[in-house]
C-alpha cells in the first residue's frame, strides 16, 4: 500500500507530460513555418544580362560581359556601340528574344509561388544581414550596405510588391560563400539602381528598370513589359561563382506561317528560305479553299 500514492503521482505526472506535448503539437500544427528558398528556373534567361521589351538604350561606356541584350517585341536598341557587349550579342524581336520573354514569365512565377516567406514588411534592408529565405515587401529599398551570408547554394528571393530603389552608393556584400547567382528580385512595378550603387542578383521587373551613372550589377536587369535604360553601367554574369555563360545562339529570325501559331521557334529547316515556306503556306491556303468551293459547288448540284 506504500507503492499506491508513488504510483498515483507517477500517472499523473504522465498524464500532464501527455497533455503538454498535445499542447505543443497543437501549437506547431498551426504554424507555418517558412520554407527555404531554392533556386529559380531561368531556361535561356540564363545567357541575357539585359532583356527588355520597348526598348533598351544605353549612353556612356556600358560594358555587358558574358551575356546578351535581348528585347521582344520592340526593335529599338540603342547605344551599342559605343556599349560593348562582350562574349554575347543582341537578340533583337527574334525568336531567342520572345523565348527568353515566356520564360521570364515561368521565372517570375516561380519566384513569386515560393513560401511562405521568411519576413514580410521588408522596407529597407540596410543594414541587415540575412540568410537564405524569402523576403516580401511593398516598396522595397536598400539605402546602405545589405549583407547576404551563406554558402553557394544559398538563396535569396526579395519581392517587391511595388517598385524596387537601389540608393546611390549602396552595396550589396557576400559573406560565408554566398554568390550572386542564386539573388532574385521580383518587382511588381519599376527598379531603380542609384548612381554608383553595387548591386547583385537577377531582377525580375513586370516594368521599367534604369541603372543611373556608373552603378555596377552583378547579375541581370530583365523587364517584362517596359524598358531598360543604362547609363556607363558594367553587368556581370560572374563566371568565376555562376560558371560559364551558356553557348551563343545565332540571331534566328521569327517566321510566321499563314494558319501557324507564333511559338518563338524558327519553323525553318536549315538552308530553307523563308519565302518558300511563306509561299508554302500561301499556296496551301490557296489550294483548302479552292477545294472548299469545288465541294460546295458539287453538293449544290
Amino acid at each position: 500500500m506504500k507503492h499506491l500514492p508513488l504510483r498515483r503521482s507517477a500517472r499523473v505526472r504522465v498524464s500532464a507530460s501527455v497533455v503538454i506535448a498535445l499542447a505543443l503539437a497543437a501549437t506547431f500544427a498551426g504554424a507555418s513555418p517558412a520554407v527555404a528558398a531554392t533556386t529559380v528556373p531561368l531556361g535561356t534567361l540564363d545567357g541575357f544580362n539585359v532583356l527588355a521589351a520597348t526598348t533598351v538604350t544605353s549612353t556612356g561606356a556600358t560594358i555587358v560581359n558574358d551575356g546578351d541584350v535581348g528585347l521582344y517585341p520592340g526593335s529599338a536598341v540603342v547605344g551599342f556601340p559605343p556599349g560593348i557587349i562582350n562574349n554575347g550579342i543582341e537578340h533583337v524581336a527574334d525568336a531567342q528574344a520572345l523565348q527568353a520573354q515566356k520564360d521570364w514569365t515561368t521565372a517570375y512565377g516561380d519566384a513569386t509561388g515560393q513560401g511562405p516567406p521568411t519576413q514580410t514588411g521588408i522596407i529597407d534592408l540596410a543594414g541587415l544581414t540575412l540568410t537564405t529565405g524569402v523576403y516580401d515587401g511593398d516598396a522595397i529599398s536598400n539605402s546602405g550596405t545589405l549583407t547576404l551570408k551563406g554558402d553557394s547554394s544559398s538563396v535569396f528571393i526579395f519581392r517587391a510588391a511595388s517598385t524596387l530603389t537601389i540608393a546611390n552608393g549602396s552595396t550589396i556584400a557576400f559573406t560565408g560563400g554566398a554568390t550572386q547567382c542564386n539573388v532574385f528580385w521580383t518587382v511588381e512595378s519599376s527598379a531603380t539602381i542609384g548612381t554608383s550603387a553595387t548591386f547583385a542578383g537577377t531582377i525580375l521587373a513586370r516594368g521599367s528598370i534604369s541603372a543611373a551613372t556608373g552603378a555596377t550589377i552583378g547579375g541581370r536587369l530583365l523587364a517584362s513589359t517596359g524598358a531598360v535604360t543604362l547609363q556607363g553601367n558594367t553587368i556581370n554574369r560572374g563566371v568565376a561563382d555562376c560558371g560559364p555563360r551558356p553557348a551563343i545562339v545565332p540571331s534566328t529570325p521569327i517566321v510566321t506561317v499563314p494558319g501557324l501559331p507564333l511559338t518563338g521557334i524558327n519553323p525553318l529547316p536549315a538552308g530553307i528560305p523563308a519565302l518558300l515556306v511563306l509561299a508554302g503556306g500561301v499556296g496551301f491556303v490557296t489550294y483548302a479553299a479552292r477545294r472548299k468551293r469545288s465541294a460546295d459547288g458539287a453538293s449544290s448540284k
